[in-house]
């Protein structure tokens, strides 16, 4: 082995679990990183990554990777931008074992991240949370799985890791009735159910008995958690079922995450402020709940509303009808 490959298990071994105590769902992202530079650089050179040598991965190597993650694998700026925090963590690491590579590691942290777009928040309208609700068929064991998933990732905001990590042990159905969910960076925080959730796992627990240690939400037939893509699965069978009710669903790509985003917006809707939003929801700043204010569609009104000009008339413009305005053409 070359001097990168006893580096790199160092990295992770020495640093990232030794040192830091990264979680397993970093160490995860930084191994998928780092597997797809190897593949790259394998396919450019015919380098196998075990013969890979510090100097092979240059400024040039490293920005040609960045540019095939968005060209080839059609990844966004956002996540293009994790790859290359995941590259520069690893260099960091190099530069104090290598020294005679400082300038060519010098220049791979010199590259910037992309700036990336902020586009409005999709979530859904309350007709679209009933319609999405309403599709899965109860009279059989997958329908009345997927109601209560969706059901719970609507009414609690959780991630998609969160929900399918959920286990029986998390779950108290002593009043007040709440969920202790397992998040990012091993973070633990709790949220309270509302009525109806609360009955649907009273019900989904007695239909499905098990240990405590054992998953919420399974695969058919099995005592295997669902994975996150088996999640999405199911969000797009029910919404393509739900837009015949609600056409409008049809129009936006429904994931797990756009739950998340419709608990939050729900949130943002009664009021409730950004501070108590991020707790809700786990996130770090406050700061992260401000693409909820831009979406916010009756924040804006209000706010026009309050600016009307003197002796106006406030509110939305309004189409005539369409008997009247036939009766006065005449």
């Amino acid at each position: 082995m070359t001097a990168l490959a006893p580096t790199v298990q160092s990295f992770f071994t020495g640093y990232l679990i030794g040192q830091r105590g990264a979680s397993a769902h970093t160490i995860a992202s930084y191994r998928d990183t780092l597997r797809l530079l190897f593949g790259y650089v394998h396919e450019q050179t015919g380098i196998r990554p075990s013969n890979l040598d510090v100097a092979d991965l240059d400024a040039e190597m490293i920005t040609g990777f960045l540019a095939a993650l968005e060209q080839t694998r059609h990844n966004g700026a956002q996540t293009r931008n994790l790859r290359l925090a995941a590259i520069h963590s690893l260099f960091r690491h190099a530069a104090l074992r290598h020294p005679e590579h400082a300038w060519s590691i010098a220049r791979v942290l010199a590259i910037r991240p992309k700036k990336a777009g902020q586009t409005v928040v999709c979530h859904l309208t309350e007709a679209e949370v009933e319609a999405l609700l309403a599709s899965p068929d109860r009279s059989t064991w997958t329908g009345r799985r997927d109601h209560l998933l969706m059901l719970v990732m609507v009414t609690s905001g959780p991630r998609v890791s969160e929900v399918t990590a959920l286990t029986w042990a998390d779950i108290s159905a002593t009043r007040p009735a709440h969920v202790l969910w397992h998040g990012k960076g091993r973070k633990e925080r709790i949220s309270l159910l509302d009525t109806a959730a609360t009955a649907a796992l009273r019900l989904w627990q007695r239909e499905n008995p098990g240990p405590v240690t054992a998953p919420v939400f399974t695969a058919r037939g099995t005592t295997r958690k669902m994975t996150p893509d088996a999640v999405a699965q199911r969000l797009q069978v029910h919404a393509a079922a739900a837009a015949a009710r609600c056409p409008s669903i049809a129009t936006k790509n429904l994931t797990p995450h756009v739950l998340r985003h419709t608990f939050a917006m729900r949130l943002q809707a009664a009021g409730i402020g950004g501070p108590a939003i991020a707790l809700l929801l786990g996130h770090e700043s406050p700061a992260s709940t401000r693409p909820y204010l831009q979406a916010d569609l009756e924040l804006r009104q209000r706010a026009l509303d309050r600016t009307a000009p003197p002796r106006t008339r406030r509110g939305r413009y309004t189409a005539k009808d369409e008997l009247l305005a036939f009766l006065e053409a005449l």
